[in-house]
């Protein structure tokens, strides 16, 4: 069993357990950015599991399509970001705005027919500013009234 993850589909956790999984500084971090997904955007964050390797997450979903999700660890989490051939071409043009740890992720993601996959460990709040960047660029945030 994945002891990284909370991989057990029969206990649902609660958020306080969710905080108290990833640590301080990644439970700051996890706040941060669902605040950044909240503030910017009409998605709502649904608790999901993603099978017995993957363990729950929280996904930030509208109308069937994942902005990003978020998968708590022990003292961390991963972010999933699934950029699609306009993304790509964004990023690519931009990507002197990236930081090297942002980069080396991409680089690595394997691309496949229908873009890339990152998965982007998070261990404090100092790691989102790209994150969040990617997410303006793969979906222009709501407009606020």
């Amino acid at each position: 069993m994945n002891s990284q993850r909370l991989c057990d589909k029969e206990v649902v956790p609660t958020e306080e357990q969710i905080y108290t999984f990833l640590g301080a500084e990644a439970k700051q971090a996890w706040i941060e950015l669902s605040r950044f997904a909240e503030q910017n955007y009409d998605h709502q964050p649904e608790l999901n599991f993603g099978g017995k390797n993957y363990g729950w997450n929280v996904r930030y979903r509208r109308s069937g399509k994942t902005l990003f999700a978020m998968f708590p660890e022990k003292e961390g989490f991963t972010v999933l970001l699934v950029l699609g051939k306009k993304e790509i071409e964004a990023y690519t043009a931009r990507m002197e705005e990236f930081g090297a740890y942002f980069k080396s992720v991409y680089e690595a993601a394997a691309q496949f027919h229908d873009g890339r996959w990152l998965w982007i460990k998070v261990h404090s709040i100092d790691e989102l500013k790209d994150i969040e960047q990617m997410i303006l660029i793969k979906k222009k945030p709501k407009k606020r009234g």
